[in-house]
């Protein structure tokens, strides 16, 4: 079978890089990133949160093919911020609303936690 094992899609290599970065020599303020081991969630989150900034032109992203491990995404900014800046702010973005969810979750846990204590 030509599917390579499913850890592969999860598990970075040794030495390799989770991102790396190509400027665009056709456009002015637009570049490529390549995230390995991702997928089309970290995708389209990504590409939503870089829609909601001013300064992004153009994001999208495609998954060049279902059985490598790899995410692109093209970046085109409106040149106040540069695509590394947007990408790294997107970023940012992302991990706090995580980290959010996380609190939020951990909170209603403690509470169910507490609630059934109280039944008992």
């Amino acid at each position: 079978m030509n599917q390579p094992d499913r850890y592969v899609q999860f598990v970075l290599p040794e030495g390799e890089r989770k991102v790396n970065y190509k400027a665009d020599t056709k456009l002015k303020d637009a570049g490529t990133f390549s995230f390995r081991s991702e997928d089309h969630t970290m995708g389209n989150l990504l590409r939503m949160l870089l829609h909601s900034d001013k300064a992004t032109v153009f994001a999208g992203y495609r998954i060049p093919h279902p059985l490598e491990p790899v995410m692109v995404v093209k970046v085109q900014t409106n040149g106040t911020k540069t695509p590394e800046e947007a990408m790294s702010h997107a970023l940012q973005d992302l991990a706090s609303e995580f980290e959010y969810m996380l609190n939020e979750f951990d909170r209603e846990v403690m509470n169910a936690q507490q609630s059934a204590m109280h039944n008992i």
